[in-house]
């Protein structure tokens, strides 16, 4: 078993916030990050899959397939997008950190599983000292 890991970037805005709580409420959980004009992170996406290399070609997985995986199915959809509003894969979703890791994992699982690779984990940085990292279910 091998693990390899692709690293992409992405910018975006969101709002934490619960439209059946009052808008103390919100900002008593949630605090600045329920900011009703939103607000953005610079984030940092890690892919990490898994199996066994390929013996013709040496590769668990083409890099370059990789990366445009990851790119058509994610980034493309996340690059200076509102999460809340923008985001196909985010409607109806709590935009925490943690919401969008998940949503992201089960986006690309059955992308990397038709390329004989398992989706290992999905890893996301919002700022420099926090990240969520998840598994699968």
């Amino acid at each position: 078993m091998i693990y390899i890991t692709r690293r992409e970037r992405f910018c975006a805005a969101h709002k934490l916030h619960r439209e059946d709580w009052s808008e103390e409420k919100n900002e008593a959980v949630f605090g600045y990050c329920s900011n009703p004009n939103w607000h953005g992170h610079n984030y940092e996406l890690y892919v990490t899959v898994k199996g066994t290399v390929n013996p013709e070609t040496g590769f668990l997985i083409d890099l370059k397939l990789m990366k445009s995986i990851i790119n058509t199915e994610v980034i493309d959809k996340m690059d200076h997008k509102n999460i809340n509003l923008d985001v196909d894969f985010m409607q109806g979703k709590m935009a925490s950190t943690e919401i969008i890791a998940m949503e992201i994992f089960h986006v690309l699982k059955p992308h990397f599983e038709q390329e004989n690779v398992q989706l290992h984990s999905v890893k996301l940085y919002e700022t420099e000292n926090n990240s969520v990292e998840y598994f699968g279910d």
